[in-house]
């Protein structure tokens, strides 16, 4: 695997140009960390390193109008960020690996991806140079469900809990000590 350093993030988050995807990181400000994440939802923060991100509605209209674009800030978040916590379920890394890997499809579906099996490990690779930002003891959430823990995330993914205006929205949420980052692709 690549060292990390600012080199091999930029190479590695580049699997997400292809897709409408929000790949980022911020400061772990709060002991919250929904707060953070909420931060980053609605675009009021760069990366925590000055490291590349990937925002495709970045500068673009919608985000004008409305800074959270795409992102839908339930009004009870506003009020209690725990309210968003019963829709992520926390993944272990493994799971983490597939679900980066996976979110990089088109469809967000690995069944549907053009000799995946001879690009998995190029893919992987990438997917645990971006995990590498998060030590041991980090922790990782997807919005796809109960069961998110053990499910398969080279097999198609039918179940999720949308935070967006898109018709579907699958996003894991990195967290550790120090940073909050998240990969969200939309189709």
């Amino acid at each position: 695997m690549a060292e990390l350093d600012e080199r091999s993030w930029s190479d590695a988050i580049d699997m997400y140009e292809r897709r409408a995807t929000i790949a980022k990181v911020t400061s772990r400000e709060h002991e919250n960390w929904v707060l953070d994440l909420s931060t980053l939802m609605r675009g009021d923060t760069r990366d925590a390193r000055g490291w590349r991100t990937v925002d495709i509605w970045e500068g673009e209209l919608e985000r004008l109008d409305e800074p959270s674009y795409p992102f839908v800030m339930p009004p009870e978040a506003v009020a209690t960020a725990d309210a968003w916590k019963p829709y992520l379920h926390e993944i272990p890394r493994s799971q983490a690996i597939r679900f980066l890997v996976a979110l990089s499809t088109p469809w967000i579906d690995v069944t549907k991806e053009p000799h995946f099996e001879e690009r998995r490990e190029a893919l992987e690779a990438k997917a645990r140079v971006l995990l590498s930002r998060f030590p041991a003891g980090s922790r990782f959430y997807a919005n796809t469900g109960h069961g998110s823990d053990t499910r398969d995330y080279y097999q198609r993914v039918s179940r999720w809990y949308s935070f967006s205006t898109r018709t579907f929205d699958f996003g894991l949420v990195l967290v550790s000590e120090t940073e909050v980052g998240m990969v969200w692709s939309f189709r």
